[in-house]
């Protein structure tokens, strides 16, 4: 009879440790979700998971798979606590053992514009096709299994009329893909890239962050089977594959038209001229990066994004923004020895930020850190930034600029080349 007590003891006791456990998920998870409510960051940028309460289980396999911890458990159920922070990584997708997610573009009252594709993802424009995020799929795996299928579709109509066969733009998962194809079907291809390094939007995922679930079939290659991946190491790995197959990419060559062709297209980048018969459009939806447009700007010296703090040390550094990004970046810089920080903000109160990092600057600015509110900058110079604030005009000894300004979405672009979109309000 006394071992009766004893397992009714352990019962009693381990169901108190699991109800304490789960009320600190739940208060951390509500915490989080309040301050993206107080700071206004409740909608979502691109692809993001919908939970569907009745299925759910509150197993919370989707919150330890996200990435970027923007799904937690309140009441017992998974929810996106952190709509902001979602970069539509897709992990929570397949980590969910009930089939309770689905990932989808726009909400009810922000849409998001999503292009017609056909199942060769083909545009409505014969010889323009879109593979990976820019179609509507975030998924590292299936972006790179559209972009294979898309050359599978290019090689059949390839006549070899113009100077490519093919021209890739973007160098992501779906764009590397879509290069391995077309030099397996030995087509004439090239892929250009506007940023300095291969990825995509992995290369802007947060270090050390799962990158990838699943395997994945590339031509050349055959099946990758990473399972769980940081990012790091996955990105470590394309570039193995491009220095071993010799892929033809031309980095920090940025699209700006696409315009018809007797042979095919007239691709005008902003370092050339090509003529294709056919364009795979794999590049993301981060967009190109939003510019200041001041004299100077083309320095070597402006950056639009912050990949590594530890290389402006005992720098002077200026910050441009005034959302998270910008925040973080001039946080981080602050950390670095000897590193003087200005973060300049043409607005005059940092309204869509989190509550954690208004603390974090706050606690920086205390350190040294200087912010100039309702400031914008004026022009670049080699030693010096030129200013203009309250105060007046002002210049200050400079030797990097980082514009965290947001981007410029390609949709115009595209529409301006006939792809049709459709306007997606919470929809798969």
């Amino acid at each position: 009879m006394d071992y009766w007590y004893l397992y009714a003891a352990f019962a009693c006791g381990f169901m108190a440790l699991y109800t304490l456990r789960q009320k600190k998920i739940h208060q951390s998870s509500a915490s989080k979700m309040a301050e993206a409510v107080q700071s206004g960051m409740v909608e979502p940028a691109s692809l993001h998971p919908v939970i569907d309460p009745g299925r759910c289980i509150g197993s919370g396999s989707c919150a330890t798979a996200c990435p970027e911890e923007a799904i937690g458990l309140i009441h017992g159920k998974a929810v996106l606590n952190n709509p902001a922070a979602c970069i539509g990584h897709g992990a929570c997708l397949s980590a969910c053992p009930f089939d309770a997610i689905k990932l989808v573009f726009g909400t009810e009252k922000r849409g998001v514009d999503i292009p017609h594709l056909s199942q060769n993802f083909e545009t409505n424009v014969p010889g323009i096709y879109i593979a990976g995020e820019l179609g509507g799929m975030g998924l590292i795996r299936k972006a790179a299994e559209q972009g294979r299928q898309a050359v599978a579709s290019i090689r059949k109509s390839t006549k070899g009329r113009a100077d490519l066969d093919l021209l890739i733009v973007g160098c992501g998962p779906a764009g590397i893909s879509a290069a391995l194809s077309a030099q397996h079907h030995k087509l004439r291809y090239l892929v250009i890239e506007q940023e300095s390094s291969l990825g995509g939007a992995v290369y802007h995922y947060p270090r050390q962050k799962i990158a990838m679930t699943a395997p994945v079939d590339l031509d050349i290659v055959g099946k990758v089977k990473f399972g769980e991946v940081q990012k790091e190491a996955l990105l470590e790995f394309w570039q193995s594959v491009v220095q071993r197959t010799g892929l033809r990419i031309r980095f920090h060559e940025r699209m700006e038209s696409v315009t018809p062709h007797a042979k095919g297209f007239v691709v005008q980048t902003s370092k050339g001229q090509y003529v294709a018969e056919s364009v795979l459009l794999a590049m993301g939806r981060r967009g190109t990066p939003r510019k200041l447009d001041v004299p100077g700007e083309e320095s070597p010296k402006v950056a639009y994004r912050l990949v590594d703090a530890a290389q402006y040390a005992g720098q002077k550094v200026l910050v441009v923004g005034g959302g998270d990004s910008a925040l973080e970046a001039a946080i981080s810089l602050s950390e670095q020895a000897d590193t003087q920080v200005v973060l300049s903000y043409r607005g005059d109160a940092f309204s869509r930020v989190k509550e954690k990092n208004r603390l974090r600057l706050q606690i920086a600015q205390s350190n040294g850190l200087s912010v100039l509110m309702s400031s914008k900058v004026l022009a670049i110079h080699h030693a010096h930034v030129e200013l203009e604030d309250h105060a007046g005009i002002r210049n200050i000894k400079n030797d990097a600029v980082i514009v965290c300004t947001g981007g410029v979405l390609p949709t115009p672009m595209l529409q301006k080349m006939g792809i049709a979109f459709e306007t997606k309000f919470g929809q798969a």
